[in-house]
This record gives C-alpha cells, sequence and structure tokens, in this order.
C-alpha cells in the first residue's frame, strides 16, 4: 500500500494515496490479508471495492490501443448531456474491443492524471479557439513561492 500510495501521489502531485480507512481495511480482512502482510511477488490485492484513483484505483494510458468508437462514444455522451468540458468515465476490459460501459460524466474532470498527453491544453483550445495558435509557456512554483 505504501509503495502504490508512493507511485500515486507521484502521478498526482501528492493528492491522492490509499486511505487506510475503514472500507481499505474491510478489503484486506475479507481475502484473508493484513495491512502488514507483504504479498507474494505478482499478487494483487484489490484494497477498496471502487476503482477510481482516489480510493485505490491505478491509471493505464491505453490511448495507442483505444478502439476509436470508445472515443466516439465518449464525445456523443458529452454531447448529449450538453457540458462543453466533460471528463466521461468508461469501464472496459480490452480497449482496444468495442464493450464498454459509461459510468460517470464530469463536468469538472481532473486533468493532471493525462500526462504525457496536452489534455489541459485541449481543453483551453476547445473553450478559446483563437487563442490555440498563440505559443505557450508554462507555470512552475519555485521554491519560496514564486512562479515562473
Amino acid at each position: 500500500i505504501d509503495r502504490q500510495s508512493r507511485r500515486r501521489a507521484a502521478a498526482t502531485g501528492g493528492e491522492s494515496t490509499i486511505p487506510l480507512d475503514d472500507s481499505t481495511m474491510a478489503c484486506i480482512a475479507e481475502a484473508g490479508h493484513d495491512v502488514e502482510d507483504v504479498l507474494p511477488a505478482g499478487v494483487v490485492l484489490a484494497v477498496q471495492k471502487t476503482a477510481n484513483l482516489h480510493t485505490g484505483g491505478t491509471i493505464h494510458d491505453v490511448t495507442g490501443e483505444l478502439n476509436p468508437q470508445l472515443a466516439e462514444v465518449a464525445v456523443a455522451a458529452a454531447e448529449a448531456i450538453g457540458i462543453p468540458v466533460t471528463g466521461i468515465d468508461l469501464i472496459v476490459e480490452d480497449p482496444a474491443a468495442d464493450e464498454y460501459v459509461v459510468i460517470e460524466a464530469n463536468e469538472r474532470p481532473g486533468l493532471a492524471n493525462h500526462e504525457p498527453h496536452p489534455t489541459a491544453e485541449r481543453f483551453i483550445d476547445l473553450l478559446f479557439p483563437a487563442t490555440s495558435a498563440l505559443p505557450r509557456f508554462a507555470a512552475h512554483d519555485q521554491p519560496g513561492g514564486t512562479s515562473t
């Protein structure tokens, strides 16, 4: 759990760790383990019943493997609810297949977990098309609280 929490914190700028709450402890106990157990190599233990990043889920970039129909479904779902910036969450077993379940639409989707894809940049281009040809720069926090 500690290793996965460190990995998740690195991927999300520290905003997400696996919670050691009652739900996590119950999942571990139901599998016959204790939080201090070291699992054998290759053994995977689900520590939550949900799969989102903030409760122990992991991110797997499958953009290169994605069936085009899944992207079309996500776009159609976003257009159907009429919110210009929308994250559509799908659960798929195989990203190359055309089987999916739409589980959620987010009107304020997180943008930090989509690197190396320029997701935030694409949203800005969508909302402000006249600026898409302008040069880009990045702001980074510097020690002491300053930005560049």
